[in-house]
């Protein structure tokens, strides 16, 4: 039997330590996980992440702690916050130490190379008696924790774990908005990091407003198109999780992913961009899969297939943009009613 008010955070990132400390400021006994023993014994001892969240004080309802069994029986709910590289691993961890109607959260925004894997997903394969859900939307942690206003969205096809989640962690400074399409808020979580990535480029060469808005609505474009092939719902796109995300990573340089894309776009190679941020940019990896996918799907979609020729072909950014606004201009809006009902040959 489950603890109602006690809650578990894995993973000692930015986003797991500002949701960890919003359920505890919200009443919440919560435990946060950290694989790096010492990190944990660090964090627990100076009452704040100094890694990823320098300066900013814990609340005291919220303990620190490198002991997985400890965190996570009897918890309600279990928020994973795990980068996608280790994100299946941590999940086989926890599967003793659950209770049988805890449910289980992803944060992550990635996507598993085998079969093209999303988080929940890995959550339904290795978890399949348990409720799960999804969290996502427009969070940078830096602002969540100096109580920034914000939104955000937890996908479930379960109701109960919806009116858990919101709970946990609504307040007056943090909404947390329901969809059932778990899929595709999902995806759009995952997707937006691409575009990121071309939009931090586009700024390192400098672009102007126009330009910006011209990617951001092309990539929404991509991004719903390729949705509804895999299943999704293309209306999902239009909310938080979709164009709220998008909107955010491709215009804050607090986006790792938009950081990398700046770095590529000012000459750096995508080696040192990476070693210069120092954190995962999931973007990077995302795109060869996305490319792979929509390739095998029929899927036009020319930005990713452009990032791609610039991030592992050495193709010149300034090549591949003229390239793209050469394509054939077709429909400006997906989904409308046009005149064919084949995809959108257009950039």
């Amino acid at each position: 039997m489950t603890n109602p008010n006690k809650i578990a955070v894995l993973g000692g990132g930015s986003f797991g330590t500002a949701i960890a400390n919003m359920a505890a400021t919200n009443g919440n006994t919560v435990y946060q996980w950290m694989r790096n023993e010492e990190r944990a014994k660090q964090c627990q001892a100076l009452r704040e992440n100094p890694f990823y969240l320098p300066g900013f004080p814990l609340h005291e309802m919220l303990t620190i702690t490198h002991d997985l069994q400890t965190a996570i029986t009897d918890a309600a709910l279990v928020f994973v916050s795990i980068p996608s590289q280790s994100f299946r691993s941590v999940v086989k961890l926890i599967q003793p130490y659950l209770s049988k109607d805890t449910g289980v959260i992803s944060t992550a925004k990635g996507i598993e190379p085998e079969n093209f894997t999303l988080m929940s997903q890995v959550l339904e394969q290795e978890l399949p008696d348990h409720p799960i859900g999804v969290l996502s939307g427009p969070n940078f942690a830096k602002e969540i924790v100096v109580n920034q206003q914000t939104g955000t969205v937890i996908a479930s096809e379960y109701d109960a774990l919806i009116t858990l989640t919101q709970k946990a962690l609504s307040s007056g400074t943090f909404r947390v908005y329901a969809n059932h399409d778990r899929y595709g808020v999902e995806l759009g979580g995952a997707l937006k990091n691409i575009y990121a990535i071309v939009c931090g480029m586009a700024a390192a060469l400098g672009t102007g407003h126009n330009t910006q808005a011209m990617l951001l609505t092309r990539s929404l474009a991509e991004m719903s198109r390729l949705a509804q092939v895999l299943g999704a719902n293309p209306m999902t796109f239009l909310g938080l999780a979709g164009m709220g995300d998008l909107i955010l990573t491709c215009t804050s340089d607090l986006s790792r992913n938009y950081r990398v894309g700046y770095a590529v776009g000012s000459g750096k190679s995508l080696n040192e961009a990476i070693t210069d941020i120092g954190q995962v940019a999931e973007g990077v990896n995302t795109v060869k899969l996305v490319k792979e996918k929509a390739e095998s799907l029929n899927v036009y979609m020319p930005l990713a297939t452009g990032l791609y020729a610039i991030l592992f072909e050495s193709r010149p950014v300034i090549e591949v943009a003229q390239q793209l606004m050469q394509g054939e201009q077709n429909y400006d809006v997906e989904f409308s009613g046009k005149l064919s009902n084949e995809p959108s040959t257009s950039l």
